[in-house]
């Protein structure tokens, strides 16, 4: 399935959301602006503010504002972007540096926050109440997630139930925020609202099961990182939660080790047992299930391009290679 279909049917207002994004990094300290459009052009697949701009005609609203509210949810996308690369100390992403090999931890945190405080701005200029407790919420379940990530690398004894809370947090939330902001600015019936709510919550949990099932499944050229990531971090995905779980006692004993050292000595190995216990099966079916329940929470929207673009859209995200 090509991607661009589903851009397809918004491609005036994604031209004018990415003109709203170069307008906004305007700052008078070059660094910012140098690095901002570093990580604004990486060329991301731009999945939150293009649910945005999706649920949002989906409901038959078209206006600025709309585009005004995809750029925000990008910018704040772009700001846990930098931060996570710091935490994670990752070197690549989208298949190229990260900002802070380039530059540095201190200004990519800074430029992040940067990011952060204009998304903020841009919320106050959209001026819906509604819309800023939908986002400021968000960002502190972001925030939470990934603290509760971070507690739990190198944990072995995390279990899927913990998995799921940090991954709704982390990344599902967002997908959420974007939906429902969208519903609640077209001032959608609370019918619609819920179901887009909800629908951006499952599309994210399924977006994130197929994150972690490339990391054992994919290659790094393909993928834009290093293949490998979260195991070297020491960070329990799925994959390696259901291994040590329904594994052979060698298999949970390897992954174990592999999570409670760190590195990735063992990567091979790993994704030899990953795939012969079935952990890599299991977590594609669950992402299949989620997106399967995520386009069921459609059926409320009426039928338009829009509305068979979000259904795209969820198949997407669990055949997608990268």
């Amino acid at each position: 399935m090509q991607p661009q279909a589903f851009y397809h049917v918004v491609a005036e207002d994604f031209a004018a959301v990415d003109g709203i994004i170069r307008q906004q990094l305007s700052s008078r300290v070059p660094l910012v602006e140098k690095i901002g459009d570093y990580i604004t052009s990486a060329g991301g697949k731009r999945l939150r503010p293009l649910l945005v701009l999706l649920s949002g005609n989906a409901l038959g609203f078209q206006s600025d504002r709309l585009r005004l509210l995809a750029a925000i949810i990008e910018f704040l996308h772009t700001s846990t972007l930098l931060h996570d690369d710091v935490v994670d100390m990752s070197g690549m992403r989208r298949g190229r540096s990260t900002a802070n090999a380039l530059w540095g931890n201190a200004p990519s945190v800074l430029v992040g926050d940067f990011l952060y405080a204009r998304s903020f701005e841009m919320m106050v200029e959209l001026g819906s109440m509604p819309v800023m407790r939908i986002i400021s919420q968000a960002t502190r379940v972001i925030a939470e997630g990934e603290v509760l990530q971070l507690s739990k690398v190198r944990d072995a004894s995390t279990t899927e139930a913990v998995y799921m809370e940090v991954i709704r947090g982390k990344t599902a939330m967002l997908f959420e925020a974007s939906t429902h902001s969208a519903a609640t600015l077209a001032e959608a019936p609370e019918a619609q609202c819920e179901a887009l709510r909800t629908f951006g919550d499952h599309l994210g949990v399924a977006f994130q099961l197929v994150d972690d099932l490339l990391d054992y499944k994919g290659d790094s050229e393909t993928l834009g990182k290093n293949v490998g990531d979260d195991l070297a971090e020491g960070k329990p995905t799925l994959p390696l939660i259901y291994t040590m779980r329904e594994g052979s006692a060698e298999q949970a004993e390897l992954v174990r080790r592999a999570i409670q050292k760190g590195g990735i000595e063992d990567l091979e190995r790993i994704r030899q047992a990953v795939e012969a216990c079935g952990a890599l099966d299991y977590t594609a079916r669950l992402a299949r299930d989620y997106a399967e329940r995520a386009t069921a929470c459609l059926e409320t929207l009426p039928a338009s391009p829009y509305r068979d673009a979000l259904v795209e859209l969820s198949q997407f995200a669990v055949a997608r290679t990268h």
